[in-house]
């Protein structure tokens, strides 16, 4: 696994659970306002530099790779050290769900005692298909980017919506706990974009609207002038989502 980060600690990112985080190395999209720079884009050192172990599927340009920043014998030295007093693990990034390894990686956290937490962007149905049935994931958040006719607007790339629509199905029915979450700005999405990610996840119990912070690094660094939603303007987009969900709140 290309790990590309971990802290040791948090109490609000895996509801109910004091957990550490994971985060993998490499991602699909290129969301503007994303704060993970880090974890999106590839090393500019050359694939013929890298190692056999290096995971060439990951690769933007067929010469670049995302080099592995934290090793996988630190974690799991971290994760045994902390047994007993973590309750679980949220693998997030980049996006998880790219690595192949990714169930074997999983297998090795839960081997350990920990519930896990996947954060995906939905782009890998069969993936997400495959960790639940061999009974890998605990939890489940999903970021919805956008409705489908601005998900190229938001994330940057072209996006096949189909996988997205098939992903959102199979967490719903998953029998799982789990979350949608949708960060919004005005700059992207407006209140009739709220109208219309609600009706594709319509019925759905948990969809959290995220507001833009501006304060860290961006893949975009010309969002940091963007503004966010107001507070105000929050609460009615809330009170929007809520005519989809069973439980819709911003934070």
């Amino acid at each position: 696994m290309l790990i590309g980060g971990l802290e040791k600690l948090t109490l609000i990112d895996y509801p109910g659970k004091v957990a550490a985080i994971v985060f993998t190395s490499g991602c699909n999209f290129r969301c503007q306002f994303c704060y993970n720079p880090m974890l999106v884009w590839p090393s500019e050192k050359k694939a013929s530099d890298q190692s056999k172990n290096t995971a060439g599927h990951l690769r933007n340009k067929e010469q670049d790779y995302y080099p592995p920043l934290y090793s996988e014998d630190d974690l799991f030295h971290f994760l045994k050290s902390r047994a007993g007093k973590l309750d679980g693990v949220v693998i997030t990034g980049g996006e998880p769900t790219l690595h192949p390894d990714l169930p074997e990686f999983i297998r090795k956290i839960k081997d350990l005692g920990y519930d896990v937490k996947l954060d995906t962007n939905g782009t890998n149905p069969e993936m997400i298909k495959k960790l639940l049935k061999l009974k890998l994931i605990d939890y489940i958040a999903m970021d919805l980017k956008a409705p489908e006719s601005k998900y190229r607007l938001v994330t940057g790339v072209t996006v096949d919506f189909q996988k997205i629509e098939e992903s959102v199905k199979i967490i719903r029915q998953s029998g799982l706990p789990y979350e949608f979450r949708t960060t919004i700005l005005p700059v992207l999405l407006s209140k009739n974009d709220v109208y219309d990610m609600g009706e594709l996840i319509r019925g759905a119990d948990k969809w959290y609207l995220q507001k833009f912070k501006a304060d860290t690094d961006l893949v975009n660094p010309e969002f940091k002038v963007e503004t966010p939603y107001s507070s105000e303007e929050m609460d009615e987009l809330v009170s929007i989502g809520k005519k989809y969900v069973k439980l819709c709140a911003w934070r």
